[in-house]
């Protein structure tokens, strides 16, 4: 009877010992997944961010949104060269034509008759930018 004693003991410390090494093998694999997890976490907010920025610059370099809340107001550009661009502003009713460059900004003609420009929604100037490409 002592004999089955000491063997039941010694199953149950072996039963212990099994279960330690398990646990100590789940804290192991828990700290590698909530490391996966945070890796995988800051990664997509990176992602994110880069896409934020990207589509700002789309926005801003296809000129997308049109500004009217202002007193000068632009009515159409047209890039000539690499900094060159022609520009149509209306001020108070009046409309000019102007010649911008990266060192300055001249007159070419103030308008006597009104230019009728026709302001197009964003996704008719998305469909325009996917067909230019």
């Amino acid at each position: 009877m002592i004999s089955m004693l000491s063997v039941m003991a010694q199953a149950l410390t072996d039963v212990d010992a099994a279960n330690s090494t398990t646990t100590a093998v789940l804290t192991r694999t828990s700290e590698a997944s909530n490391t996966a997890t945070l890796a995988n976490m800051v990664g997509g907010l990176i992602v994110v961010l880069a896409l934020i920025f990207v589509l700002a610059y789309i926005v801003k370099r296809l000129n997308l949104v049109p500004s009217n809340g202002g007193v000068i107001k632009s009515l159409a550009v047209t890039p000539i060269g690499q900094r060159e661009k022609v520009v149509l502003i209306e001020v108070n009713g009046q409309q000019y034509l102007l010649g911008v460059t990266s060192q300055q900004i001249s007159l070419i003609d103030k308008l006597d008759t009104q230019v009728d420009v026709q302001t197009s929604s964003f996704a008719n100037r998305l469909k325009q930018a996917k067909e230019q490409q």
